[in-house]
């Protein structure tokens, strides 16, 4: 029988989580950084749209974070 009870992430996990999140803000300062350096609307266009696709992305890795912190320790594993 298949339980449906989240389980608390790992330590290693939360480190996936947050490197993903920190690769994800990288990427959106450098498309910004193009997006203002080029004279080319397309390219701009793109850059936003990627942008708010980044945005996005981040927001369900902070989400995924937030489900699992009622399942947190309140004290640091020793």
């Amino acid at each position: 029988m298949q339980s449906n009870q989240m389980q608390a992430i790992t330590g290693k996990e939360l480190e996936y989580i947050v490197d993903s999140i920190s690769n994800e803000d990288l990427l959106i300062k450098q498309c910004a950084a193009t997006a203002a350096a080029t004279q080319n609307p397309t390219i701009q266009q793109v850059c936003q749209q990627y942008i708010r696709s980044m945005d996005h992305h981040i927001d369900l890795l902070v989400q995924a974070i937030q489900q699992h912190q009622p399942l947190a320790p309140t004290s640091p594993q020793q």
